[in-house]
């Protein structure tokens, strides 16, 4: 999994619960990426490849360069122009189809099933953003969650955890999220929140939490021609 650290909505309805656990995602998320794919074995996808990027907060942004903060440490990404932004907009289950990816914060219960807290989908350019599956603060806590990001496949058990990924509907209101070496099976209560992650004009400012797909070019410099605002410090 290629990621250096990091990952969201703007101005939505579900915003409250987006913002909770995009604060989660700065002690340790990492991104993951996961596929929708029939519950049919023979038509299942294979993971999405994973991406390198960095996640965190803004310091400081210009039209050449961003300072992120990150869990690990301030990392400087170079701008590519034409720069492409990305946000986040209301949106519902329905558009979850076979090629989609998402990403699945969840909560393991008493039975150690997965719950997931929102649904967010991600662009098709936006596929693999960090790829797999990691806890999210102790690792022993009451409530353990995660994130997960892989390509869902078919019901099955889930654990609290945050995954994003492609994603796959299967039955009983559950996704299973398939990543590089493993999947994840997560239960979507009724009415769960789900955002879909467009591209937009945004104005990236110091404090916003985002999403930057990056390369490394052989001088070991970060560049990067895809942002997405996870969350903005105005809160708009």
């Amino acid at each position: 999994m290629k990621l250096t650290t990091l990952f969201c909505p703007t101005k939505i309805r579900h915003a409250n619960a987006s913002k909770s656990y995009a604060a989660l995602s700065l002690t340790g998320i990492v991104l993951l990426g996961v596929q929708l794919i029939p519950t049919v074995a023979s038509a299942q996808s294979k993971p999405a490849p994973p991406i390198s990027g960095v996640l965190g907060k803004i310091k400081s942004v210009t039209a050449s360069s961003l300072e992120v903060a990150t869990p690990t440490g301030v990392v400087h990404v170079s701008i590519k122009q034409p720069l492409a932004t990305y946000k986040q907009i209301p949106s519902d289950l329905s558009h979850i189809g076979a090629s989609s990816y998402v990403g699945v914060p969840s909560a393991q219960q008493a039975d150690g099933k997965e719950l997931a807290k929102l649904v967010i989908i991600f662009p098709k350019e936006l596929q693999g953003a960090a790829e797999g599956s990691v806890l999210l603060g102790a690792p022993h806590a009451a409530s353990p969650s995660r994130m997960t990001n892989g390509t869902v496949a078919r019901p099955a058990v889930s654990h609290s955890r945050m995954t994003n990924g492609t994603a796959q509907k299967g039955g009983s209101g559950v996704l299973v999220v398939r990543y590089q070496d493993g999947s994840q099976t997560i239960a979507l209560p009724a009415n769960v929140p789900v955002t879909q992650v467009v591209k937009a004009k945004v104005v990236l400012g110091v404090g916003d939490t985002i999403y930057a797909a990056t390369q490394k070019l052989p001088n070991g410099m970060l560049t990067t021609n895809k942002v997405f605002q996870f969350i903005a410090a105005s809160g708009n």
